[in-house]
């Protein structure tokens, strides 16, 4: 059976998610992984479905038309002082949408608050069937393995699962082979991309890379297959942002080149293929 990619909107943040669709269709993705609820960054759109009913309606013409499907939506993020229902509106469009999981992450350091909230998301998101799959980034919270880990056995919520960014992983200097022992039913998907292989000590390049600078899977010093093969198979969603290539060569073809690029890579070195 052939693997399956996803197209994550930071690869692509400047296309709506109509747009996005049609993209992901033509570059050849089996789903896409909308931003769906807004973070309020600075210069970053506003793609919350729920308060846009025409996007809305637009959105599920192009996913009708193309057959793509949404895989996940993003970003459910755990910080001090915030309320878990403000996610509601987005579970829903997603489960109208067919989606199947939830990303969060993790962004205060209050160990128990942020299991706390964290097992509030997986409760909201359960009766829509949604998983809800955290992610450790480097420049958060929970950053590491570990730190996700004891997120996840400590608020043991039966559909919350671990997300693994090969990006992160490399720069939280994890082990591959701390992924051996883990629970396959914790896996769900993954983010493909790449990056050099030396880990920037600055904290600001590391951000840099990581928002706008991210490399083609296989271009980069990522052992990329290590992380994978030791996983179970699952849908691969590509999270690729690169500005300088996206202004060179447009969004669609920077998506085209995305999901070639790792299909060759997993042709030559991933096991499930």
């Amino acid at each position: 059976m052939a693997l399956e990619f996803s197209l994550a909107h930071l690869t692509v943040l400047g296309c709506p998610p109509p747009e996005m669709v049609y993209v992901a269709a033509r570059a050849g993705y089996d789903y896409i992984s909308p931003r769906l609820i807004y973070m309020g960054l600075p210069g970053e759109p506003n793609y919350a479905l729920a308060d846009n009913p025409e996007m809305l309606r637009q959105t599920k013409r192009a996913l009708a038309d193309t057959g793509v499907k949404v895989h996940d939506i993003e970003l459910a993020r755990v910080y001090d002082d915030m309320y878990p229902t403000k996610y509601l509106p987005a579970m829903e469009v997603a489960a109208e949408l067919g989606a199947k999981a939830v990303l969060s992450s993790i962004w205060t350091t209050n160990r128990e608050y942020a299991i706390e909230k964290f097992g509030d998301i997986c409760d909201l998101a359960k009766p829509f069937g949604l998983t809800v799959d955290l992610e450790f980034v480097p420049i958060a919270g929970v950053r590491t393995l570990a730190g996700s880990v004891d997120v996840l056995r400590t608020a043991n919520r039966s559909n919350a699962g671990l997300m693994i960014d090969v990006h992160h992983f490399h720069r939280a200097r994890d082990k591959a082979t701390d992924l051996d022992g883990l629970p396959r039913e914790w896996f769900h998907f993954a983010h493909l991309c790449d990056a050099s292989a030396e880990i920037p000590e600055d904290i600001e390049e590391i951000k840099r890379v990581l928002r706008e600078a991210r490399l083609y899977v296989g271009e980069g010093g990522i052992d990329v297959a290590d992380i994978l093969n030791r996983l179970p198979k699952m849908v691969y969603s590509i999270e690729l942002p690169n500005i300088a290539r996206a202004k060179e060569f447009g969004y669609a073809e920077h998506a085209f080149r995305c999901i070639e690029s790792a299909k060759k890579y997993a042709a030559a070195h991933i096991k499930h293929v």
